[in-house]
């Protein structure tokens, strides 16, 4: 059955959506500590990026790593989520998919350290 929701076209689709996301946004912040941190660290490094002297294509790609990581970071909090939702046993799938999404994470890190190493050390 598809969702009630799907049959919304045009601005009430995209008000719907936004409403949606923004709750996303207070779900994510409010119940996801890793979240709050890293929104901590885009709040930081967003204007550094701005005010650094990098090229505009280097602030942009600084940017863009930091907003990378707030992605990754929702995408793996609603696979655990997902994951919480169906069973809260221990099971190797469930393990899997946990230890999967905080290794997407841990990479977009690793991509935002290099990203930022490179175009500040040039």
């Amino acid at each position: 059955m598809e969702s009630p929701y799907k049959g919304k076209t045009g601005l009430r689709r995209l008000w719907n959506a936004l409403h949606y996301s923004l709750a996303g946004f207070r779900a994510a912040y409010k119940n996801e500590d890793a979240f709050r941190q890293e929104a901590l660290l885009a709040a930081v490094l967003i204007p550094s990026a701005l005010f650094s002297p990098a090229a505009a294509t280097g602030k942009a790609m600084m940017i863009a790593s930091v907003v990378l990581v707030l992605i990754v970071e929702l995408l793996n909090s609603a696979v655990e989520a997902t994951v919480d939702r169906i069973s809260l046993d221990d099971h190797l799938l469930a393990k899997r998919a946990k230890d999967i999404g905080s290794a997407a994470v841990l990479l977009s890190l690793v991509n935002l350290a290099v990203i930022w190493l490179l175009v500040l050390l040039g």
